[in-house]
């Protein structure tokens, strides 16, 4: 059996608002960490995934790199080994492509177009690509490169 007693004459404390508790002055970041490493893991994981255009392996060479002119994301044009070519990730054939390519100039012709062309690819087949892109009405071309390795 228990007794409870109230016990009188004590230090009286007053009540503040509606609530016997005071409002807390911390803020509770636990949530907020849990949040932003959730995220830190998926762009770590997708970060890789962001490569632009189709999977092909470029040729080395050395030189410097060019520095990008605008943010907005670069209009590449890639050539695999087997002489497939592709805007973007759009699969074009060579009759098709300037046709293709003034459509995609409504902003007019000043965008630079990346030429990514496979190390075992012919370099005609390139040749005729940079081609229908000037007769596109397009007059910069950048051809893409991996960094030449240590000999």
């Amino acid at each position: 059996m228990g007794a409870s007693i109230k016990a009188s004459g004590g230090i009286h404390r007053r009540r503040r608002g509606r609530g016997s508790h005071a409002p807390i002055a911390e803020i509770n970041v636990t949530p907020f960490v849990d949040v932003m490493l959730v995220l830190l893991i998926i762009f770590m994981v997708a970060a890789p995934m962001l490569q632009v255009g189709v999977p092909i392996e470029l040729p080395n060479a050395d030189g410097k790199q060019l520095k990008a002119e605008t943010n907005k994301e670069p209009l590449a044009i890639s050539v695999q080994k087997g002489g497939d070519v592709y805007i973007g990730e759009t699969k074009v054939s060579l009759d098709e492509m300037v046709t293709k390519l003034k459509g995609i100039a409504a902003n007019g012709f000043d965008e630079t177009i990346y030429v990514r062309g496979d190390s075992g690819v012919d370099y005609g087949v390139v040749m005729r690509v940079m081609g229908r892109i000037t007769a596109a009405g397009f007059k910069k071309i950048s051809l893409v490169t991996a960094g030449e390795k240590d000999r």
